[in-house]
């Protein structure tokens, strides 16, 4: 148990990194925008990419997570992957066709406006490249090629970054530079995962299985309305921020949303290694005690990175560290107090993804649709509620209310169905040593050099609280 404890935290720590240094990248640009974008047009940019991500969904039709589980299942890898590949080709290139007819609606369904129709248009082609490059992305992961993986998303981020640089500072394209800098950066990504895509397809078409085709779409659907859902909780707020209180101030939250990548880093890390993690070892005798065992370890630190940003971020943001130029330029600090609940929101979310094991695992995946479908209703419920009396920070705290109803939701369903034996008692420390430190920086007037000191105390509960890694492994 313990090696294998080990193996998926050098994994995680492959995919991190490359994940910490493509997000850190792109992270890059956020300073950038506030100081050469007015708000408005971040707001324009921040509802337009909320809306590629919903779409993203629609093109990918779940087909990403079908791969993985049906070429983990087989010897005929080459039949999925084709079967994967083809099929979206041809049914995103039909949508793709359909949402270029279309976008005058669809611009003003979204609340940016005809006048920025072409940027629809090229939003068509980077749903179209990133779709093809799910499926060869997914290969890699089910192979463990996790340094391959690192290096083609640290490069596409690299283009993306510089792409933005140049066209916005360089050639002052304004807002459309953008979205030229996501398509060369995912024709980038094309383009180093052709050898993965060629030793898939250079056999030749294989012949047509209408049961395995059928087989994969019924298990890839429910991560449709599922994924549609999930994606609400993080993306919802910025359309309904356009209607209620305008672009401008979407852009002022959309900068201080950013902030939570930080914690959407240590999510993502795990997530990465830790599905195929799990179905790995799905089968093995010890597999539900090290399950559970993985959430205490995921709690204990995330826990300690969510405190940092809390307490930490604002105070860097308008340091004078750097001068007159902050990584948020000070237009949008009015925003700053999003930062905390969205963080919040995200280490929930890392609990979803821990609980995802029980409904993957049981083939149960159904149940994700009407979880996720709850997230989405809380988050539009708590955006409309909140918004119009708190503003902005009413869509912050709606993030970290959805993802926790998604959590708790899926941790019954997970306990009920797959019951994993939890180290209840640890984790209920846990929570309450962090609500201890927060409360103790309220009431010492939240200085520099008392946050920095509780930061220094907290692992070191924490590690008493969990005692240490031997003793959990046994």
């Amino acid at each position: 148990m313990a090696n294998d404890i080990v193996r998926l935290g050098k994994e995680t720590l492959v995919y991190g990194t490359s994940t910490v240094i493509a997000r850190l990248l792109n992270f890059c640009l956020v300073p950038f925008y506030t100081y050469y974008l007015v708000t408005s047009d971040y707001g324009v940019v921040a509802t337009l990419f909320a809306l590629i991500a919903l779409l993203n969904v629609i093109f990918l039709f779940g087909m990403d997570q079908s791969y993985l589980r049906f070429a983990s299942e087989t010897q005929q890898k080459r039949d999925v992957f084709q079967h994967c590949f083809y099929g979206l080709l041809i049914y995103g290139s039909l949508l793709g066709l359909l949402i270029y007819i279309f976008a005058k609606p669809l611009a003003l369904l979204s609340g940016i406006g005809t006048n920025h129709i072409h940027l629809l248009h090229l939003a068509v082609f980077i749903l179209l490249l990133d779709m093809l490059n799910m499926i060869p992305f997914t290969k890699l992961r089910l192979q463990r090629r996790a340094w391959y993986f690192a290096g083609v998303r640290t490069a596409s981020i690299v283009v993306n970054v510089l792409g933005n640089i140049f066209f916005i500072a360089v050639l002052k394209k304004g807002v459309a530079s953008i979205f030229w800098a996501n398509i060369f950066a995912s024709l980038m990504s094309l383009l180093l995962l052709s050898p993965v895509v060629w030793e898939e397809l250079k056999g030749g078409f294989v012949p047509y299985n209408k049961n395995l085709h059928k087989q994969m779409l019924h298990f890839a659907w429910p991560f449709v309305p599922s994924g549609l859902a999930s994606l609400l909780v993080s993306v919802i707020d910025k359309p309904i921020l356009v209607h209620l209180v305008g672009l401008s101030a979407v852009g002022i939250y959309q900068a201080n949303f950013k902030i939570g990548v930080f914690m959407m880093l240590i999510v993502s890390m795990f997530d990465q290694a830790w599905r195929p993690f799990f179905l790995a070892h799905a089968k093995d005798e010890n597999a539900r005690p090290l399950f559970a065992r993985v959430l205490t370890f995921f709690v204990a630190f995330s826990l300690w990175i969510l405190l940092g940003l809390i307490l930490l971020m604002p105070d860097i943001i308008q340091s004078n560290i750097f001068g007159n130029f902050h990584l948020i330029a000070p237009q949008y600090w009015d925003g700053l107090p999003v930062i905390a609940p969205v963080l919040l929101g995200y280490f929930f979310y890392g609990l979803y993804i821990n609980f995802m094991v029980g409904p993957v695992i049981t083939k149960r995946t159904r149940v994700l649709v009407w979880i996720t479908l709850l997230g989405a209703v809380v988050s539009i419920s708590t955006n409309l509620l909140l918004v119009p009396h708190i503003g902005i920070l009413g869509a912050g705290w709606a993030v970290a209310c959805s993802y926790f109803s998604m959590a708790a939701a899926l941790f019954v369903f997970t306990h009920k169905n797959y019951p994993l034996p939890y180290q209840y008692k640890k984790l209920a420390l846990l929570a309450i040593l962090a609500a201890a430190v927060l409360t103790i920086n309220h009431l010492t007037g939240n200085t520099l050099s008392g946050k920095i000191v509780l930061l220094c105390v907290y692992p070191i509960a924490a590690g008493l609280t969990v005692k240490n890694y031997k003793g959990i492994l046994k």
